[in-house]
């Protein structure tokens, strides 16, 4: 018998069909919901990040979401410690912890630990956000690309925030991140994990669902929804919560960068590339049970796995 208690990860790509499944297999088994979302975080930011509503929340309470405003940062490490208080308080009552979601770097986060990285520095934050608004963010990747090639191997050249806090750490430490990984302490999970990855084995019925998603976020109000958020915060281009994917492009298709006809394909393409990312990340991950949500096996094969992974609890 193993003598740590267990806990469930149900990740994948948006679109992938986490959320139903979740609530399929915390009506079956005694499961509470904690949320891997970095969008979900966000108060008042509902439609574009599919959170679930009010009814269903009721139903199926989900923790770590609506934590901050817009106006807000939130981290990986506070995820992680925060995940941490809420799988305990969730064992502690007899149940167990079933964290579901997509943001990748919170799972890594979570069941790795963290590097211990200088922290964030404002004036050297300042200094980059002022050379990336003279020569822009591919240019400060092409620096990293010669100074830690390794995580400018896995960066986007537009991938603002991961590409800021790659130089500021090489600029404060005169190290790469890939040197600080390297000596990461074991923070292993005091928990026996099974970890349940949703890979869609159809990648265009993946691509046909995310259309449709998108499509439904502006009949639901995207548009209106991001007005209203403008009205009650102090918004900027820069914050993560503007940088979520189908934010980020009603907010340029609102100060006039895009055209209003461009929206939905815009978002639509960025949402297929934020799925793509994703699943790169899952092929860097090792312990996980790969699952097709789109085989008409799928729930049999979850309970089965989770099932097998709770006998003796």
């Amino acid at each position: 018998m193993n003598p740590k208690p267990p806990a469930i990860f149900l990740i994948g790509p948006t679109a992938s069909g986490k959320t139903a499944l979740a609530f399929e297999l915390a009506t079956r088994f005694p499961c509470d919901i904690i949320s891997i979302d970095s969008a979900q975080v966000f108060r008042d930011m509902n439609i574009g990040t599919a959170k679930p509503d009010a009814a269903t929340l009721a139903r199926f309470p989900h923790r770590l979401i609506d934590l901050i405003s817009p106006e807000e940062r939130y981290s990986a490490a506070q995820f992680r410690n925060d995940a941490l208080r809420e799988m305990q308080a969730i064992t502690t009552s007899g149940r167990i912890p079933l964290l579901v979601g997509g943001t990748m770097l919170y799972v890594k986060a979570l069941r790795e630990g963290l590097a211990d990285l200088p922290p964030a520095n404002a004036e050297v934050r300042e200094q980059i956000d002022a050379e990336a608004a003279t020569h822009g963010w591919p240019a400060l990747h092409a620096e990293l690309a010669r100074l830690d090639p390794e995580t400018a191997a896995r960066l986007q050249p537009t991938d603002a925030q991961r590409i800021q806090r790659a130089v500021e750490v090489l600029r404060l430490s005169g190290r790469s991140l890939g040197s600080f990984f390297a000596e990461q302490k074991d923070n292993a999970l005091p928990y026996r994990c099974l970890t349940l990855a949703l890979v869609p084995g159809n990648r265009s019925i993946l691509h046909q669902r995310i259309e449709q998603r998108f499509a439904a976020m502006l009949t639901a109000g995207l548009i209106e929804e991001m007005t209203i958020l403008r009205q009650k915060y102090q918004l900027d281009a820069a914050l993560p919560s503007m940088r979520c994917v189908g934010y980020r492009q009603v907010w340029e298709m609102q100060e006039g960068l895009i055209p209003r006809a461009e929206l939905r394909d815009r978002g639509v393409f960025a949402t297929r590339q934020f799925a793509k990312r994703q699943l790169t990340w899952l092929k860097s991950m090792a312990d996980l049970q790969i699952v097709d949500p789109l085989s008409s096996a799928t729930a049999v094969a979850l309970f089965t796995a989770v099932d097998a992974h709770l006998k003796g609890f």
